[in-house]
């Protein structure tokens, strides 16, 4: 994706996954930038790992703050960010913290990646999760089906995404007594 920015001169900015090239000027600027942020990051996964999620919490609404500041609120990077922070909401039952996270990460990686992109995929996995967590049957099903089309078309048949996918879809039909749809897909996702 290429954006021109002024100021004073013209610099050409092309964004590929998730990792910026710039004219040499300022490339160390923003690359000084992202790595601050994956420092924050970092110190936000350790603390998940270490199981001190009030504290990673914070670490990670630094770290989307830290990226929404300085590339953008529409950037991959914002939309990676948010998706993780999301993560660790579901992760402590912040449920109503984590949706309207897991639905703009969504909606960045569809615009800014494309519909059929094996992030789209995993925005979808993740968002179906959270509404299979709290009983939203009905609304998990369609973005797990998407998912695993995605997984499918991109990843190919025997790509561990897929089987992922395969078992999601179907402890979602189990949940919803749906047995004879659901031992397909656990054996597809054994096989």
């Amino acid at each position: 994706m290429f954006r021109t920015i002024r100021r004073g001169i013209v610099m050409t900015l092309a964004v590929a996954a998730g990792v910026a090239l710039i004219v040499p000027e300022a490339r160390a600027q923003t690359d000084s930038k992202r790595e601050q942020i994956a420092e924050v990051w970092r110190r936000a996964h350790a603390l998940q790992e270490q199981g001190k999620l009030a504290e990673a919490s914070r670490e990670y609404e630094q770290a989307v703050d830290l990226a929404r500041r300085h590339f953008g609120p529409e950037e991959e990077i914002t939309a990676t960010l948010m998706n993780n922070l999301a993560i660790l909401y579901r992760e402590m039952v912040r449920y109503a913290e984590a949706e309207p996270l897991y639905r703009r990460s969504l909606a960045i990686r569809e615009q800014r990646l494309g519909r059929d992109h094996p992030d789209v995929a995993q925005s979808l996995n993740n968002l179906a999760g959270l509404y299979d967590d709290i009983g939203r049957y009905a609304e998990a099903e369609p973005l797990y089906r998407r998912s695993l089309r995605i997984r499918e078309k991109q990843l190919g048949g025997d790509h561990p995404d897929v089987a992922g996918s395969l078992s999601n879809l179907a402890a979602l039909y189990v949940y919803m007594g749906r047995y004879a749809e659901a031992e397909p897909l656990y054996r597809r996702s054994l096989a």
